[in-house]
């Protein structure tokens, strides 16, 4: 519970005095890939549309020259470097790709999307030694990307002169030395305040410089965003140490977000967590410190019932990583070695194997209900057999709230092609909300807070937990250990910070578990393939000769981007919605490795069916004329992860 004296305050400002309805009702929800653009765009305005933008990693680089070698980061010597950027290299975004990005966001977005989530890089790698970044330059290009936000989303009439919010976070190539963020207030938070400024709400800002993270709502009253400052849980951030001991700026990090997660379950609030760098863990993969990751996983679970969903960026590749709650043990968390920030095309498969290798480990339904395990919202738990009832409890019951879901998004820099995504959410009970544009800062009592006097106020609750509580009792987690005991054990250390209590039991899951207002229904992912258009363009010289400067900057003015796949219409994924249990469902059927779920295996289309001429009657003369079956589901998400970049040669050489 929140201490007394922080809710004498808390209630002072008014910040309980609201409260929302939460219907259950399926809501008939647009497809994703079919914007309704016929609508009157003011009338569009006035209520929410159910979707966002997620859109991460932009690099902009304003030294990109066309023409120039991919070898020399697209700056100098002869190369074959694109007008909108080198597809499958290591260089960054020229100008005209951010430009076309905008322009395409205006056109097909404006007035389609409640708020955007921006998950930080923006700013050019440090990877041209003949032109060394300076602090300057990031700011500037920072600067240019905050322009280009407020130049789409404007709006005069507006209560706080945008019509819809940006929510902005720190990339670890938005600072310098790149990885390195020291403890705050420091230059970047103070000098990314004045950048944000149109974004970061105006009694938050003294937060934010205080810390690099702030919170904002999306939906007054409703719903909320949560911008965390990963780089203080960041392996490589050599300046910091984790989230365990009370003096590291991590440590207060978890300390806010807990406080900010209790404000907003009081509220009956949601929020949408935002971040830079995903708490990836995996293989020999470890994104985040492991003390920070494991308070993490903890408040995703304990705040089940707040929490709508969680996106990042930095990793350029697209997938989704599940936390496991039963991984959670704070006393014996330990550092793990740091491990490589930087990826290749190799290494990102290697670590998508291992998320695949530890899916697969995941509790498995029953063989007869793998296909339709989760297509009810209501089990009679009597009626199941023994197999189904084990099952359900070993992945924290029908809405599979041992595990928490965080998605990562690719990147506008084309490492492979440039992509954003629209996400769509279920909207059913919100008509008639008071919407963002139309409500000043001060009429937002969540965004009045003042940290500093919440901070002073709950750390005297901030003591010791029973030792039943140190985070290992989520759902069954520890039973086996439990009935392993040592007599001769020492009693375990006690963890230093506050365990937020679980949701209560009377109600329905949270919206990332059960559909209800702010759930996740589908995803389109948008990509710019630049290998076509650069095919087309080519073309189109050859048919109608040499073309201007000014006939090839008309030319850029191409519908640039394009719907990749849709979750709201993939039958191959067969995704009901974002929820949980979807992706949990999505991750066992990727795993699969035998032929038990056929809808997840297919032959390969050279493969062969008939016997063997020659011994027509033997098992091993049939084996040997058929190739091993494709898990296509396992093929489709490496496809997607890689934005459809690789050929199928490439694909057939990661090991499947």
């Amino acid at each position: 519970m929140i201490p007394p004296r922080l809710l004498a305050i808390l209630y002072g400002v008014g910040l309980f005095a609201h409260a929302s309805a939460v219907p259950v009702a399926e809501p008939e929800q647009q497809v994703l890939g079919t914007l309704n653009r016929e609508e009157d765009q003011i009338e569009s305005s006035r209520r929410l549309s159910g979707r966002f933008l997620h859109i991460t990693d932009f690099h902009l680089d304003t030294h990109y020259k066309e023409g120039t070698s991919a070898e020399r980061v697209c700056h100098r010597d002869t190369g074959t470097a694109g007008f909108l950027g080198a597809e499958g290299t290591d260089c960054d975004s020229p100008q005209a790709l951010i430009d076309e990005t905008f322009r395409w966001i205006e056109r097909n977005l404006k007035g389609e999307i409640d708020f955007v989530l921006w998950t930080g890089d923006s700013a050019r790698h440090d990877n041209d030694e003949k032109i060394p970044r300076t602090a300057g330059e990031i700011i500037e290009l920072n600067k240019v990307l905050a322009a280009k936000f407020i130049d789409v989303f404007e709006d005069s009439s507006a209560a706080r002169g945008l019509s819809i919010p940006v929510i902005p976070t720190i990339g670890n190539n938005d600072i310098m030395p790149h990885n390195i963020f020291r403890e705050a207030p420091n230059r970047w938070t103070r000098r990314f305040t004045e950048v944000w400024s149109k974004f970061i709400p105006e009694a938050q800002r003294h937060t934010f410089e205080e810390g690099g993270w702030f919170s904002a709502e999306l939906v007054p009253n409703k719903l909320a965003a949560i911008s965390l400052n990963t780089m203080y849980f960041y392996e490589s951030n050599s300046a910091v140490d984790g989230c365990a001991a009370s003096s590291e700026p991590g440590f207060e990090h978890m300390e806010w977000l807990r406080v900010q997660l209790e404000i907003l379950r009081e509220r009956k609030m949601k929020a949408i967590l935002i971040g830079h760098v995903p708490p990836a863990r995996s293989g020999d993969k470890r994104s985040w410190d492991e003390s920070c990751w494991q308070k993490y996983t903890l408040f995703m679970n304990r705040f089940r019932d707040v929490v709508v969903g969680s996106v990042y960026g930095h990793m350029n590749v697209d997938h989704f990583m599940l936390q496991d709650s039963r991984d959670v043990d704070i006393v014996a968390a330990t550092e793990d070695s740091p491990s490589d920030p930087s990826f290749s095309v190799q290494s990102r498969s290697d670590y998508l194997s291992s998320l695949r290798e530890d899916w697969a480990e995941m509790p498995s339904p029953p063989d007869d209900k793998a296909s339709n395990f989760f297509s009810s919202d209501e089990w009679d738990m009597e009626a199941l057999g023994k197999k189904e009832r084990r099952f359900l409890e070993k992945i924290g019951g029908p809405f599979a709230e041992r595990y928490s879901v965080s998605l990562v998004s690719p990147s506008v820099v084309p490492n492979y092609f440039p992509t954003l995504r629209v996400v769509e959410y279920n909207t059913t009970g919100l008509d008639g909300v008071k919407l963002w544009a139309d409500t000043a800062y001060s009429e937002g009592s969540f965004e009045s807070l003042d940290w500093d006097a919440v901070k002073r106020d709950s750390s005297e609750d901030v003591a010791e937990a029973d030792e039943a509580d140190d985070g290992e009792d989520v759902e069954e987690q520890g039973k086996k250990k439990k009935k392993k005991k040592n007599k001769d054990k020492k009693k375990k250390k006690k963890p230093n910070f506050k365990i937020p209590d679980h949701p209560s039991k009377s109600e329905l899951p949270g919206p990332a578990y059960s559909n209800k207002p702010f759930t996740w229904l589908g995803l389109a992912q948008y990509y710019a393939n630049l290998t076509e258009i650069y095919e087309k363009r080519a073309s189109s010289k050859t048919q109608e000769g040499s073309h201007t400067v000014e006939d090839e900057n008309t030319a850029a003015h191409v519908d640039l981007y394009h719907v990749e796949y849709d979750t709201r219409d993939d039958n191959l994924y067969s995704m009901r919605d974002l929820t949980v249990r979807s992706y949990f469902r999505l991750a066992k059927r990727i795993a699969k490795k035998d032929s038990s779920d056929e809808s997840a295996l297919a032959s390969d289309p050279d493969s062969s069916d008939d016997e063997d001429e020659e011994a027509p009657n033997t098992k091993r003369s049939k084996k040997k004329m058929k190739r091993p079956r494709t898990n296509q589901v396992w093929r489709t998400f490496l496809d997607r992860a890689f934005v459809g970049f690789l050929g199928d040669d490439e694909l057939d050489d990661i090991q499947i």
